[in-house]
């Protein structure tokens, strides 16, 4: 029996969330997919109205900090970026057409039914330090996992905006505006909660 995740929602903070792919699965461990992912992300975030603070699209899991929508749940957001990504990249025990992306896995996955796992962790980040502390998480997983030497080798994260201040392969959502928009309603002062 699953444990219900409770997710907490309208009070204007921030979201580093999480999710994988099936299984662990390296969906994402070419350059030319985790290219498609973010470009699917800026489009879900034209339309869904969300703030982008940070990100890394690693092979086989994301991570990403972002405002609440305007409109519905950081929820209703993943969901359809999910649901996006999974129609349009390979993965899922369907047979390659010649020439497409070159995964470092058999096309017929065989026992995969799904490219994403079905649940995504999900922190609220309200305090500076926090959001200080999730983006140097995220920038340096790839140096973490022995993937590059240095952060900004690893173009699919949202390191170069931060120390350049260059664009990147998305456009990063200024964290003073981000943060002067969330701060419209008074907040309870409160401990910084890891599993809200």
């Amino acid at each position: 029996m699953r444990i219900p995740l409770r997710r907490h929602y309208g009070r204007g903070d921030f979201h580093f969330v999480t999710f994988s792919c099936f299984r662990r699965r390296p969906f994402l461990g070419t350059g030319r997919a985790r290219d498609r992912f973010v470009k699917i992300l800026d489009e879900v975030r034209s339309r869904h109205a969300f703030k982008l603070v940070g990100y890394v699209v690693m092979a086989e899991h994301v991570h990403l900090l972002l405002s609440e929508p305007k409109k519905g749940t950081p929820s209703k957001v993943l969901q359809v970026l999910k649901q996006k990504v999974s129609r349009i990249l390979p993965g899922r025990g369907t047979k390659c057409a010649p020439g497409l992306l070159s995964l470092a896995f058999p096309c017929s996955a065989g026992d995969s039914t799904a490219f994403w796992q079905r649940r995504f962790y999900d922190f609220n980040v309200w305090s500076e330090r926090k959001v200080k502390e999730k983006l140097e998480y995220m920038h340096a997983n790839p140096v973490n996992r022995k993937l590059v030497l240095h952060p900004k080798e690893w173009p699919w994260s949202s390191w170069s905006y931060y120390t350049k201040g260059e664009k990147g392969l998305i456009r990063i959502d200024s964290l003073e505006e981000s943060e002067q928009e969330t701060t419209k309603q008074p907040r309870k002062k409160q401990s910084q909660n890891p599993h809200p």
